[in-house]
């Protein structure tokens, strides 16, 4: 072999290399009109919510396993409920998702909704599912941290507990270092969920 063709070969050698590497390492393909797979996870600040058997709920709580979030609240006559449904329905269809990742249900309506109520609420859905709640200040900051918004709708009623709430109706997906690490957007078609989490949490 020729002496000038050696340092082709080295190059040529280190480019498949670092190929196959980028192959290795590349972030799972997952269909991106179902899940946002963020590039780089967002840590979530410290929070205390309270779950519904009444004990805290930190950061702390949500690690060592994948988590979905959902944000909402009881009184809620449509998107609520449905997307309860829908996850319960998604933990149900998959054993390895059931195992992996923990539901989530946190009420943005504190004033309305106790963590007891809360408990019984999503019991209806799947006993699964953990409901909690906590001060409004709390509350704020985590939907802020999650990336998900919500407003209190006054009915025109002088009365305290005249309003609805708009919220965000997108699953938050957290890792198991608690951060931010993907996005669900409606519609949540449960088929097309169970796939993009499997492919996303290796369920």
């Amino acid at each position: 072999m020729q002496r000038w063709l050696m340092p082709l070969f080295v190059v040529a050698a280190l480019v498949a290399g670092l190929a196959a590497g980028l192959w290795m390492n590349r972030a799972p393909q997952v269909d991106d009109s179902v899940i946002t797979v963020l590039q780089t996870p967002r840590p979530l600040r410290n929070f205390e919510l309270t779950a519904e058997d009444g004990t805290p709920l930190r950061n702390a709580n949500l690690q060592g396993q994948w988590t979905l979030v959902f944000a909402g609240f009881k009184n809620c006559p449509d998107i609520c409920p449905d997307t309860l449904a829908r996850m319960a329905a998604l933990r149900a269809k998959s054993d390895a998702i059931a195992e992996q990742v923990e539901l989530l249900f946190v009420s943005v309506d504190p004033q309305r909704d106790t963590p007891a109520q809360l408990d019984a609420y999503t019991d209806h859905f799947d006993p699964a599912i953990t409901g909690a709640t906590g001060e409004k200040p709390q509350i704020d900051q985590l939907m802020a941290d999650l990336g998900l918004a919500y407003l209190l709708v006054p009915l025109g009623d002088n009365a305290a507990d005249a309003y609805t709430v708009d919220h965000s109706a997108a699953l938050v997906l957290l890792d198991p270092q608690a951060r931010v690490a993907a996005y669900l957007s409606p519609p949540h078609d449960v088929d097309a969920m169970a796939d993009a989490l499997r492919t996303v949490t290796g369920a």
